[in-house]
């Protein structure tokens, strides 16, 4: 008599794919030939080669980009610009499982996230600017004084370099293409070194979705190679990044000589401040996502949670019981909740504050290590720590990983000293039911964004970005297009 089983692994429908350059329409290599291996974060092994490119190849796609802005792409209508990146979200949304598995692939995320945030959104994002552009309106005054009328009028300001992160691959790019395409630029992409695969697919798309040739260009390689000549072209108008803040001052260092229009959004170390009137098991459930989604490879994770004294061993208890729960290990396996990050540089970086905090005399509520019975894979057990002071580097440097600091507070003066205490600003997390005072802690904690008893939900009508060394400029809505547009102001003598 056979017993069936069910397993809970999906099968991947998708395969490693070798990542060239797409340059004037076509995938190319590099001019000197140089290539560099991908490697699988869950293995350890090279299963695919990627084009490095160099300020050569760069050029390249730069003078594509040029020649396109004067082509077709120039001469198209709004409407007909409008259909076209529609049509992008449309076959985006049609391969979504593809996207999901090529993903986690190449990040080492776990599937049920990547079918969950980073296939859906990619889509939504050129859908929501398709709509976007054809309702957005600019500013007119009649002078009445000298009898004339002032109008706006916007164009785009020209090629657009867009260098982008790992940790969200494909959504992140799309966040930042769809409005520089909706504008009318042309765009030179650098995709992460980390994970080409998606963007290489996205230009599949974007040809198949008839976008003409040289509209967008692609280049893969290193930031001291591909990235350093984008900052530093001449004839790049502007810099969409998305990454570290010190990758972010060296571009705007580079990209100084050529006065470019810079947009940023970098690192953040962000403060969850949980107050004694809450509802632990809800915050619980909260603070789970916001400490462990992705692995923690997300800039607006809450890595530093205040909790109000009363309630403190009560909620470290929930929160670690709760923690404890997750199961790490194959990202294909949905019986997991996490997968592995994304490469072994960061994997060493996120180990190496482990042992900082035990330098540090921190207290390892749970996780701290590897997982056991995983020798292969970058994997990180979901860890929180008690007992460290302000002045931890665990506390003040972002981590970027599945590790959190718990530590305590008494007064809604000293948690919002302790939240501005840092030099990013990115985003806060605030929990409690008391209304007045959730505005007043909102309004205090110097970031760029604020949640209130949420984690994360996103109206792409709104900005988006941070203060202090997390960004440069707001993103979302009227934001992106102030950004990827040169506003003129015309005057007629009626």
């Amino acid at each position: 008599m056979s017993v069936e089983t069910t397993s809970t692994i999906v099968e991947p429908i998708v395969k490693a794919i070798d990542c060239k350059h797409f340059i004037d329409g076509q995938f190319v290599d590099s001019v000197d030939g140089k290539t560099f291996n991908n490697v699988n974060p869950v293995t350890e092994e090279v299963y695919g080669t990627v084009a490095e490119g160099s300020a050569a190849d760069i050029d390249l796609a730069v003078q594509a980009a040029k020649r396109a802005l004067q082509g077709p792409w120039g001469k198209m209508s709004t409407q007909e610009r409008s259909n076209i990146i529609r049509k992008i979200g449309d076959i985006l949304l049609e391969r979504q499982e593809e996207i999901a598995q090529l993903e986690s692939l190449d990040t080492g995320k776990h599937l049920k996230f990547s079918r969950h945030v980073d296939a859906p959104r990619a889509p939504k994002n050129f859908h929501f600017f398709a709509d976007y552009m054809i309702s957005v309106g600019t500013e007119a005054y009649q002078d009445e004084t000298n009898g004339a009328l002032n109008y706006g009028y916007r164009r785009p300001i020209g090629v657009v370099g867009l260098i982008q992160p790992w940790n969200l691959p494909l959504f992140l790019l799309t966040w930042k293409l769809a409005p520089a395409l909706a504008a009318g630029n042309t765009v030179v992409i650098k995709p992460s070194e980390l994970t080409p695969m998606t963007a290489t697919v996205l230009m599949e798309i974007i040809k198949e979705a008839g976008v003409p040739d040289g509209v967008v260009n692609m280049v893969h390689g290193f930031g001291p190679g591909a990235g350093s000549a984008i900052n530093k072209h001449p004839d790049i108008a502007g810099i969409g990044f998305i990454g570290q803040v010190s990758t972010g001052a060296r571009i705007m260092q580079e990209a100084a000589p050529t006065l470019k229009k810079l947009s940023f959004e970098l690192g953040g170390k962000n403060p969850n401040i949980i107050f004694a009137d809450v509802d632990i098991d809800e915050v619980v459930a909260g603070t789970i996502k916001s400490s462990f989604t992705n692995q923690g490879e997300v800039c607006v994770s809450g890595t530093r949670i205040y909790v109000e004294r009363p309630i403190f061993d009560e909620f470290v208890e929930k929160f670690a019981a709760k923690t404890r729960e997750l199961k790490v290990g194959n990202p294909f396996d949905m019986a997991n909740d996490q997968g592995a990050l994304v490469a072994k540089v960061h994997y060493d970086k996120v180990m190496s504050y482990l042992k900082i905090a035990e330098e540090e005399g921190g207290t390892f509520v749970t996780g701290g290590g590897r997982p056991e019975g995983l020798d292969k894979g970058y994997y990180v057990q979901p860890t929180i720590i008690t007992g460290l002071g302000d002045d931890s580097r665990l506390v003040r440097e972002e981590i970027f990983g599945p590790v959190v600091v718990v530590l305590p507070f008494d007064t809604e003066e000293e948690v919002i000293a302790a939240a501005n205490d840092t030099r990013m600003g990115l985003s806060n997390t605030i929990w409690t039911n008391d209304i007045r005072r959730a505005h007043r802690v909102a309004q205090a904690v110097e970031s760029g964004l604020s949640y209130i008893n949420c984690w994360f939900l996103r109206d792409l009508r709104t900005p988006f970005g941070g203060t202090k060394d997390s960004g440069l400029g707001r993103v979302g809505g009227v934001h992106s297009w102030e950004f990827y547009t040169e506003l003129t102001n015309i005057c007629v003598k009626l």
